[in-house]
């Protein structure tokens, strides 16, 4: 079994997609609009298969989760994996560069990853990830 997608609401569709696009490597499909509800959504395609759907539609209400601050109860981040320690460093050093928060790290973690914290521009908590 694998896991199909994961999805995210978002009042930014355009700009998430440049995002994951840019600096993840996602391949979006074209943009899927529902005229009735006001829907649209791109799929994100990455090099393992995952996917990621971002999705925007009128009225869907913000999250109450402070994602910055203090975690909740639920799904808190999205974990991308790299092949080495320096694709980590070079991708806090890229996106540090480009004006986007590193919440923690690159750092080795108990459990025997090398990782660091960041937030894509909704404040979606990310985490870029390799095995030392």
């Amino acid at each position: 079994m694998t896991l199909e997608h994961v999805a995210i609401w978002t009042d930014h569709l355009e700009e998430l997609r440049i995002y994951y696009t840019r600096y993840f490597g996602g391949i979006p499909n074209e943009k899927y609009t529902n005229e009735r509800n006001h829907f649209h959504s791109y799929f994100l395609t990455f090099a393992s298969g995952a996917r990621l759907e971002l999705m925007t539609m009128p009225d869907i209400p913000a999250n109450a989760n402070d994602t910055v601050n203090r975690q909740h109860k639920g799904i808190i981040h999205l974990a991308f994996g790299v092949s080495t320690i320096a694709e980590v460093d070079a991708k806090a050093t890229e996106l540090r560069a480009a004006g986007y928060a590193i919440l923690s790290g690159p750092r080795m973690t108990g459990d025997g990853y090398y990782e660091f914290e960041t937030l894509d521009p909704d404040n979606n908590r990310l985490e870029v990830t390799a095995k030392a």
